[in-house]
This record gives C-alpha cells, sequence and structure tokens, in this order.
C-alpha cells in the first residue's frame, strides 16, 4: 500500500531524532563559525536532554552530526550520556544544512537503521522539522539543545518525502530541567 507516492506504511515505524547542538560559546574573537566550542552551560545541557533518549524505545541506532565543533561536541556529550556505543557520523551536508541536506542525509540512510539523531544547526532544523510534518518554519523554534521526535512510516528511506513525519514530541531544556525536579 502506498500514500500518494510516498512511502509505504506496510512495515514498522521508524523515528527521527533532531537536536540542535547545545548552547554554544562566543567568546574568542577571530574564530571561525565552525569551530565554536560548546559553553559550559551547553556541556551541562546536552546530557540531560539525552537522559530522554536512554531509554530502549528511544534509543537512537545512529547518530550524525554537522562537523561544526559545537555540534560533535554535543553528539559525543549525548552518546556518553546515554551509552550510545556506535560510531559517531560527520556529514558535512548538516553544516550549516538545509531541508533538502537534512533530507539527503536521510534518504542515505541503510534500512537497518530504524531511529536515527541529526545534531545540527539553526534554521535548518527548523526548516526540516517543518517539512517532516509540512507546517510552517514559523510552528518551529527551536532553542539550543532543543529535541524533537518524528514518528516516520517508512519502509524504505531511500523514497522519504516532506509529510512523511508525524511530531511525537518536542522538548526543550527548560521543560527537561523542570520534569526532573518533579
Amino acid at each position: 500500500m502506498t500514500n500518494s507516492g510516498k512511502c509505504d506504511i506496510i512495515k514498522g515505524m521508524k523515528t527521527i531524532f533532531l537536536l540542535r547542538h547545545a548552547k554554544s560559546a562566543w567568546g574568542t574573537p577571530g574564530l571561525a563559525d565552525i569551530d565554536r566550542p560548546l559553553a559550559e552551560r551547553g556541556r551541562r545541557t546536552a546530557p540531560r536532554m539525552a537522559r530522554v533518549l536512554s531509554a530502549p524505545k528511544w534509543m537512537p541506532d545512529a547518530i550524525i552530526t554537522s562537523p561544526a565543533l559545537r555540534a560533535q561536541q554535543t553528539a559525543q556529550l549525548v552518546a556518553d550520556a546515554i551509552g550510545f556505543s556506535g560510531e559517531l557520523r560527520l556529514d558535512e551536508r548538516l553544516y550549516p544544512g538545509d531541508a533538502p541536506a537534512f533530507f539527503a542525509v536521510l534518504r542515505g540512510l541503510p534500512p537497518s537503521v530504524t531511529r536515527p539523531l541529526l545534531v545540527g544547526h539553526n534554521p535548518a532544523m527548523e526548516a526540516i522539522a517543518a517539512a517532516l510534518s509540512q507546517s510552517a518554519a514559523e510552528n518551529f523554534k527551536i532553542p539550543t539543545a532543543g529535541l524533537l521526535c518524528f514518528d516516520v512510516h517508512c519502509a524504505d528511506w531511500g523514497r522519504l518525502v516532506p509529510g512523511d513525519g508525524r511530531l511525537r514530541w518536542f522538548l526543550i531544556p527548560k521543560t527537561v530541567k523542570l520534569l526532573r525536579k518533579l
């Protein structure tokens, strides 16, 4: 069965996680954007956000990150916090990235990957979130370390098109911090 030329809905659901890099440092004049590291706040926040992904149901089976230092550091902190044993993949298309680049990365995934985590930057994160759900980009204001989860009914990543995702949840650091206090 197909859904208007979109992905086949025959096989199981896949999940896409989008994580905007954590808060970066701006204090070094002349440092290239791609070389900016995480700020102390970012180093604290990334593992806190990662704990959401530590349950078996949410554990990513692939982590793909922008080559920007702050994104790589975020991805590594997340991987360490959840006990991810796979390889962190750097993908040049995610820096600075745009929706077509993110779709290209997703379409290139092997069928064995069912829960990829992509770590990147705004405005690309907001653009891919909007495209996956066919919503307006204004509906997604993703702060640093914002984490989104999309359900995707797609047997073949290569056939993924805009509108194939359904937003399951969207968490921001302030919300996760408040939930930990309950």
